[in-house]
């Protein structure tokens, strides 16, 4: 659907009216197709622009996608002193990586990272992209406005904002509050500037899209860009049969059937390295691969197998993530275990959640933050497997929603409670309890 939405956004950005234009994409709707897309046509009309990164990773995919999008462009990869290119970018003649823009003469499209182009002053260029918009703070926007004359902002509005190790409170409510993301600044200064929308997920299949939709993006909607049976999952070899296996195989076996399924524990305060918790995700991912996976889908009607590099484990700490390595052991090389802030903007066949709240005696600001369990529940193409212990909407029945409401700060939708509650809702019905 980003192919339908292009001539508009490049319309308006082209127009002259506006300094940007501001595209807002839901999980796997084609957004870095989009970027993409837009910087071969721009460049294409042969004015120089750059792309605007927020990590080292992005960076490099986008070099990759533009590379293989325009092979007859010269492509510049603007890295740190102590980069090192990975071999999908040393491998193509027509991208150049330099540590100084004087070590990239010719190059029509300049990509780096936020942080990179803030040490850059001495050029303005027509035309900036800038990737994942939301996730950069208000102050790096700043920081790099006076190098381009208009620019794409391009991002998710419901993943995660803009974080911080130190206290913030000092700058709540001031309009130069840094942690304010750089889209939220931009429109509160440009309430005129034009927001298009992406409508479509090619990432989420229709199982999932309607509960993500109505959980995380409840005035902006969307719908799965496939129809109910051309995805589906399918096992080469049977469930184990022991008592022990019994409720992990029919929690993969509802999750392939269902697109989600919850793999509940007993309730019980748990530390935040819950073993039993731990264990369990790794578990349930471990299945996955040791069933035989097969995943059917619109790419690969005939078939192909989930490896374990097709699967993902993600949890809210880097604790939990460390407990749950150790479990899966050497069995589980290749599966993708991180959290929710390094998952963000990837994608997985099946991935297992440990959710946020489970074992917890408190519903915290940073647990209850919508954009982290929205991550979690997003990555998947078949199929998300959810482990939490037992009584979390009890907890949130106990711990209301009592953020501090503070002047001159938007209220943020949907609420982090709300969103929480949405999710369990529809989680309860497809539960399998663990043996006790």
């Amino acid at each position: 659907m980003s192919t339908d939405v292009l001539p508009a956004v490049l319309a308006d950005l082209r127009s002259g009216l506006h300094r940007g234009v501001v595209v807002d994409s839901p999980p796997g709707a084609g957004k870095s197709t989009l970027v993409v897309r837009a910087a071969a046509e721009l460049a294409a009309g042969g004015d120089p622009l750059i792309v605007v990164a927020q990590t080292n990773e992005q960076v490099d995919d986008l070099v990759v996608r533009l590379a293989d999008a325009v092979p007859d462009a010269t492509i510049g990869r603007l890295a740190a002193q102590d980069y090192q290119a990975p071999a999908r970018i040393r491998d193509r003649p027509a991208v150049r990586v330099g540590r100084k823009l004087a070590e990239l003469p010719g190059c029509g499209i300049v990509i780096g990272t936020a942080a990179k182009w803030a040490t850059v002053g001495d050029r303005v260029w027509p035309w900036a992209i800038v990737d994942e918009a939301y996730q950069m703070r208000s102050d790096m926007l700043l920081r790099i406005a006076n190098l381009f004359d208009r620019a794409l902002f391009v991002g998710d509005p419901g993943q995660l904002d803009p974080f911080s190790t130190v206290d913030i409170d000092r700058w709540t409510g001031l309009t130069w509050d840094p942690m304010q993301s750089a889209v939220a600044v931009l429109l509160s200064h440009h309430p005129t500037m034009p927001v298009h929308r992406l409508p479509v997920s090619w990432r989420l299949p229709p199982t999932a899209a309607p509960v993500v939709a109505r959980a995380f993006y409840p005035f902006a909607g969307f719908e799965a860009g496939t129809v109910a049976g051309q995805r589906h999952l399918e096992f080469t070899a049977r469930a184990s049969g022991t008592a022990s296996a019994g409720p992990l195989d029919a929690t993969v076996d509802l999750a392939a059937d269902r697109g989600w399924a919850l793999y509940e524990l007993p309730a019980r305060h748990a530390v935040r390295t819950d073993g039993q918790a731990a264990a369990a995700c790794a578990e349930l991912a471990l299945r996955v691969l040791e069933r035989g996976t097969v995943a059917y889908s619109e790419r690969d009607p005939a078939g192909v197998p989930v490896t374990a590099d097709r699967i993902a484990i993600g949890a809210a700490h880097r604790d939990q993530v460390a407990a749950i390595r150790s479990v899966l052991g050497t069995a589980g090389d290749g599966i993708t275990v991180d959290t929710a802030n390094r998952l963000q903007g990837r994608e997985y066949d099946v991935t297992v959640v440990l959710h946020p709240l489970s074992g917890r005696r408190d519903a915290s600001a940073f647990h209850l933050e919508s954009g982290r369990l929205c991550v979690l529940a997003s990555r998947h193409r078949h199929a998300c497997l959810v482990v939490a212990r037992a009584g979390i909407p009890e907890l949130l029945d106990a711990h209301p929603s009592t953020e501090p409401v503070h002047l001159n700060v938007p209220v943020k939708f949907p609420d982090g409670w709300e969103a929480h509650q949405a999710t369990m809702s529809h989680l309860e019905r497809l539960r399998i309890r663990a043996v006790s």
